[in-house]
């Protein structure tokens, strides 16, 4: 009934943050015509997630027994705490419903296998992504064709590389597939830089720039030239969210699960001390 209903319930750590907020406000005014609703939350912090769901008239629930009662699909949160994500899966996974789960999806490839397994123990449904999948750069690789793709180029900032990587890295994944091999690492600090070999003699490169102004941007490279694409960030949340809606509705994951794992992968090999002398395999 509640699936049928178009219900969702917010299982975060802490929820009040910037996710929880624009995701629920997308859903009620931008996207209010696909019919879903945020029926309940739950959170680790219970006193911050009685208090922000009493300001935004969101059903509170003390576990995740009560709160499947009341919805057919989940959103796990917690944008800012990968470390969690197992452990708020472990609550809701194995009522087999849909299930989303916010960027950064594990803080580690082994967790990321993990999630995954978990959810096919229980035959849930499951995907996961950062918003910048859905931007003006995949328009534009779509039109052309992912397969003419042989070099990006891409940048992006935040607060720091662990939180804030992803996005770019989802950026060239999502426009040139799973199909990286080896990785190398140019500097640690506020300016890094990952140098990624593809498949097929394809190549990135992912400038991540801590606590400075960088829009989030790339170039794609063909054998007929090169276009550098700002990314328009209008909308880009909105469409996240219609994205997810489109999964809920087929019960079907609309994102390459290879995917997921490989921006896992690169992240992790980023992180390898190694990867600052040489190369190193994915």
């Amino acid at each position: 009934m509640a699936r049928e209903s178009r219900t969702i319930g917010f299982v975060d750590y802490r929820l009040d943050n910037f996710h929880a907020n624009t995701f629920l406000g997308i859903l009620r005014d931008d996207l209010a015509d696909r019919g879903f609703e945020v029926a309940g939350c739950t959170g680790l912090d219970e006193k911050e997630g009685r208090a922000w769901a009493e300001k935004n008239e969101v059903p509170y629930f003390d576990d995740a027994a009560a709160l499947d009662d009341a919805v057919g699909f989940y959103m796990v949160l917690a944008p800012s705490n990968p470390e969690v994500h197992l452990e708020l899966c472990r609550k809701v996974l194995p009522f087999g419903k849909p299930t989303y789960v916010d960027k950064t999806f594990a803080p580690d490839v082994e967790t990321a296998e993990a999630i995954f397994a978990l959810a096919d123990e229980h035959g849930a449904a499951i995907q996961t992504t950062s918003a910048l999948r859905y931007t003006n750069v995949q328009e534009y690789v779509a039109s052309i064709g992912k397969a003419a793709v042989r070099h990006m180029v891409a940048w992006g900032g935040g607060r720091s590389f662990g939180e804030y990587a992803i996005h770019p890295v989802e950026l060239v994944v999502s426009c040139m597939g799973p199909g990286a091999a080896r990785l190398m690492r140019r500097g640690t600090g506020e300016q890094s830089q990952l140098l990624i070999d593809f498949t097929e003699d394809r190549t990135a490169v992912v400038n991540v720039y801590i606590g400075a102004d960088t829009p989030f941007a790339a170039t794609v490279t063909t054998d007929e030239g090169t276009r550098y694409v700002p990314v328009e960030g209008e909308g880009m949340f909105r469409d996240n969210a219609a994205a997810i809606l489109d999964f809920f509705e087929s019960g079907k994951p609309v994102i390459d699960r290879a995917e997921s794992l490989m921006i896992r992968r690169i992240l992790d090999a980023a992180e390898d001390p190694a990867a600052m002398d040489a190369f190193i395999d994915l």
